[in-house]
């Protein structure tokens, strides 16, 4: 297991130092530059298009809104990203990694904004009346007339999201229960709580779908709001921290409070990984709920999800690193999301890692769930038979339960080899497409200075080949 961890970290590095970095903060700054800063320029609209009025559908049912298809990308990533993987980011790239993960949320927000934009143009009908499908690889197949690149992604986001992700979410379980349960030293505990969680995942996959997903879609918003709370209690007891973290981060984030030369190498390289884990920026992965919104304009739902990036990143990975570092703990050894529950505990005592153990239960096993149908929508676009499906859900189930057997390095190592694969693959969709984006935008901001609330219809597009919704009414 050692030497497949070590060989899985040495392609990891090379894959991401020499090819995956460069391509992402490239992208980033294209699409930000070529957008006009979007992503700052129109963050007010941001926040007036996610409260915006959504009209009833044809069958006289409320359709997913703006805000609803936020809440559903937003569920998927609030998440382990947000609790392990800073946790994991300080632990291998320092305090300064933070800053890092700070600069890619602004610069990838663009990124976000892009690939959105053409999730809802590229959308299409699901079977119900009022309802969408669609993401990367309906407009790889549809933008680009590159059916042979949304199989690829499709199969590439069913592996990362069905299999790896799921893994990450189920040893991150694993690793915030064992810090708060006597007794579970023993190796029985895993495989227990392996099989518990394969076990609740499919009651959900395999029926009663609507009625834990209505319970998910309650409670997975109150664990956010609990985890906000206690993550503020953290930084008000220690105020006078604040000065002393704020400095380790941006000192760290160049280097100056590091001794080793590669220290804003490894602060930099981390930061990156875990801010794509987290926020999802280009990764492609929040484009397959955008597409989900009904909206009068494709750059609204591009809007939104851009403001996801700011919600994930700036505020409740920022609220991790203030956690773990105002206590200022010793990093070597630690990792993951036990790292932030013994913060949380030297703070505000024993009491707080239960809590924890809660919400990460609540927000892992919910992001299992989107994880699971992020994968079934994309076999859906495959074509797939029940029987494939079938066998894609027991799948997922045997994922879940060796992702609680496994290390906590090699499952992350692994998260991070399919992330990579599947930015590559969308970030060469989006690169090409993003002029179509622009051009939306644009016309959504002339409409806006107008004085209107932008209307969009596919015949004000030169070539509108491949978009089946927006007609005219």
């Amino acid at each position: 297991m050692d030497s497949l961890d070590s060989f899985v970290l040495d392609v990891n590095d090379v894959f991401w130092t020499w090819l995956l970095i460069p391509v992402v903060i490239l992208a980033g700054l294209y699409f930000t530059v070529r957008s006009g800063v979007v992503q700052l320029r129109l963050l007010p609209e941001m926040f007036r298009v996610l409260f915006g009025h959504t009209e009833p559908a044809a069958d006289g049912k409320k359709p997913v809104s703006s805000f609803g298809a936020f809440t559903i990308s937003a569920a998927a990533r609030v998440g382990t990203g947000n609790i392990a993987g800073v946790a994991t980011a300080i632990t291998l790239g320092g305090p300064g990694a933070v800053f890092w993960m700070w600069v890619m949320a602004i610069v990838g927000s663009a990124s976000a904004f892009v690939e959105s934009t053409l999730a809802q143009l590229y959308k299409v009908r699901d079977r119900q009346p009022g309802t969408y499908r669609g993401g990367p690889a309906y407009y790889m197949e549809k933008g680009l007339k590159q059916r042979w690149m949304g199989v690829l992604f499709a199969v590439v986001i069913t592996v990362t999201f069905g299999f790896v992700f799921n893994a990450v979410q189920a040893n991150t379980i694993v690793a915030t229960s064992q810090a708060t349960v006597k007794g579970s030293e023993g190796g029985w505990f895993q495989p227990v709580i392996g099989i518990a969680l394969a076990v609740l995942l499919a009651a959900v996959i395999f029926g009663g779908v609507r009625r834990i997903a209505h319970v998910t879609e309650v409670l997975v918003p109150a664990m956010a709001v609990v985890y906000i709370l206690l993550g503020a209690a953290v930084v008000l007891l220690n105020l006078g921290d604040l000065p002393r973290v704020l400095a380790d981060i941006f000192g760290g984030a160049f280097g100056f409070r590091e001794a080793a030369g590669g220290a804003m190498g490894a602060a930099l390289q981390q930061g990156i990984r875990r801010g794509m884990f987290s926020n999802e920026a280009g990764l492609g992965s929040a484009p397959n709920a955008g597409a989900t919104a009904e909206v009068s304009h494709p750059v609204k739902q591009g809007l939104v999800q851009a403001l996801g990036v700011f919600f994930d990143t700036l505020l409740i990975c920022s609220i991790t690193a203030f956690i773990i570092l105002t206590v200022n703990p010793e990093l070597h050894g630690r990792q993951g999301a036990d790292l932030t529950q013994s913060a949380l505990q030297s703070s505000l005592g024993s009491w707080a890692g239960h809590v924890l153990t809660v919400v990460v239960f609540m927000l892992a096993f919910s992001s299992m769930i989107g994880n699971y149908y992020y994968g079934e929508s994309n076999i859906e676009f495959l074509k797939g038979s029940k029987a494939v499906l079938n066998g894609y859900r027991l799948l997922v189930l045997l994922t879940v339960f060796l992702g609680a057997l496994g290390s906590v390095s090699l499952v992350w190592n692994l998260a991070d080899v399919f992330m990579g694969l599947m930015a590559l693959v969308n970030l060469a969709a989006i690169i090409p497409l993003g002029t179509i984006a622009f051009r939306l935008l644009d016309d959504y901001v002339r409409q806006r200075r107008g004085g209107a609330d932008p209307v969009f219809v596919r015949d004000e597009l030169a070539d509108p080949s491949g978009v089946e919704c927006w007609e005219p009414t």
